[in-house]
């Protein structure tokens, strides 16, 4: 069983989100210290996968092909920088496709989980939206992390008003980084 999984949504988290949706790698900007935070769960044991809503593809605004390629050269990047993503699950669904993989319902890590035979009662998800948290919830990970970046800010304030408060608020993915990792080795001391 794979522990110490660290799910990661993409745009707001890794790269700078976008209204107009991110459709090409030109279109694509890492968040500064989201290459070290990568490098950073890596070094200490975490396994990174990607959950991320990509409904460009059914708006027809990008390719499946294309959404590889941008996903192929952030995992390069992050692999020079000493990071790396085991695997990407996204839905390409738009909302009104009512799939069951669109966060924040939880399918995109039911496959992950069933792909990787992973304990999510021992994982983390971080994301910058209430969709990211409640997916969190709606799995079962055992923590969820909200990120200051991307919608991040304006979702604390919506998680609030519905008394819903994530395990963790971070400034961005470095300091969520850091956090799971202190907690972990605060668990594995006890």
């Amino acid at each position: 069983m794979l522990k110490n999984v660290v799910f990661l949504d993409r745009d707001g988290v890794i790269n700078r989100d976008s209204s107009d949706y991110i459709k090409s790698w030109d279109e694509f900007e890492f968040i500064p210290g989201s290459i070290d935070a990568i490098k950073l769960l890596k070094l200490n044991g975490f396994v990174v996968i990607i959950i991320t809503n990509q409904s460009a593809i059914n708006r027809n605004m990008v390719s499946s092909a294309e959404l590889e390629y941008i996903h192929s050269m952030m995992k390069s990047v992050l692999e020079s920088g000493g990071g790396k993503i085991k695997d990407i699950f996204y839905c390409p669904h738009t909302p009104e496709n009512k799939c069951n993989c669109r966060k924040p319902k939880p399918g995109l890590i039911y496959k992950a989980k069933k792909t990787y035979n992973i304990d999510l009662a021992n994982s983390v998800m971080v994301g910058d939206s209430v969709k990211d948290i409640m997916c969190a919830r709606n799995a079962g990970c055992g923590h969820n992390i909200l990120v200051k970046t991307g919608n991040g800010v304006d979702s604390e304030k919506i998680l609030a008003k519905k008394k819903i408060f994530p395990d963790h608020v971070a400034e961005d993915l470095l300091d969520a980084a850091t956090w799971i990792v202190i907690k972990e080795r605060g668990m594995a001391g006890t």
